[in-house]
């Protein structure tokens, strides 16, 4: 009797073991020993995009996670491989955590988006979209996951009303406008999954993309029509991510 108890007990805990250790870290707040690096594009149809969390589909954040020190300390990375790397916006898919959680901020003297002013530092925990303007604006796209890539033209609304959770699990609600909504709207695309590389029609390298709008030869910020690719395509009003 004893030796059969023990044997049930072994195999109890080794099936336990096998399921710990199964765990996707993907989809856990831990911080890799490593620290993190940013997730980089992959093309459709090329080896390891089905892997590469930037097109996996995210988990929301749970009611226990809320205000923990594991989440706190998650976020906080964020901020700072977003300052690190320049960044006006970072999603935690692009630091390969299936996670949905956005952070968006521009400060001043960003070198990168400059003319557009700041943004204050908002983070969005479980995001929805709970209404859109009827009219869109253009914008040339770049994006830490899309290093050495061309920049893309696509449209984002205007404006735009959203629902989240702030780090306390709080309800929150609010609109944006300006490059605040744009850049809601391009980390929104991430945990759609996908960056604007799987949506951008035209594109050109930095260099001269800088050059034409210097000299007024491309719209910039201007009222797009609909033949010019929405970002955040598919998108449903009211709906959690975890509905798409």
């Amino acid at each position: 009797m004893i030796k059969n108890y023990l044997i049930y007990s072994l195999v109890i805990l080794t099936a336990l073991s096998q399921t710990s250790c199964s765990v996707d870290p993907s989809l856990t707040l831990e911080i890799p020993e490593e620290g993190f690096k940013v997730v980089q594009h992959i093309p459709i149809d090329s080896v390891g995009r089905d892997q590469n969390a930037l097109y996996l589909a995210p988990r929301s954040i749970k009611q226990d996670e809320f205000n923990s020190t594991e989440l706190n300390t998650f976020i906080d990375s964020m901020n700072a491989v977003m300052m690190r790397e320049e960044g006006v916006g970072i999603a935690a898919n692009q630091l390969g955590k299936r996670l949905q959680i956005f952070i968006i901020e521009a400060m001043n003297d960003n070198p990168r988006y400059k003319v557009l002013g700041a943004v204050e530092n908002q983070v969005f925990i479980n995001p929805k979209i709970t209404k859109v303007s009827k009219e869109r604006k253009n914008f040339w796209h770049g994006c830490l996951s899309a290093e050495n890539e061309d920049r893309g033209n696509v449209a984002t609304f205007s404006w735009i009303e959203y629902e989240c959770q702030n780090q306390k699990g709080e309800t929150q609600r609010g609109r944006l406008e300006g490059f605040a909504s744009v850049i809601f709207q391009h980390e929104y695309r991430h945990l759609m999954k996908g960056t604007y590389l799987d949506h951008a029609n035209h594109f050109l390298p930095k260099a001269e993309l800088d050059h034409q709008l210097e000299i007024g030869e491309l719209p910039f910020f201007e009222p797009a029509n609909d033949t010019l690719p929405l970002l955040i395509e598919g998108y449903q009003l009211g709906k959690s991510l975890e509905d798409y």
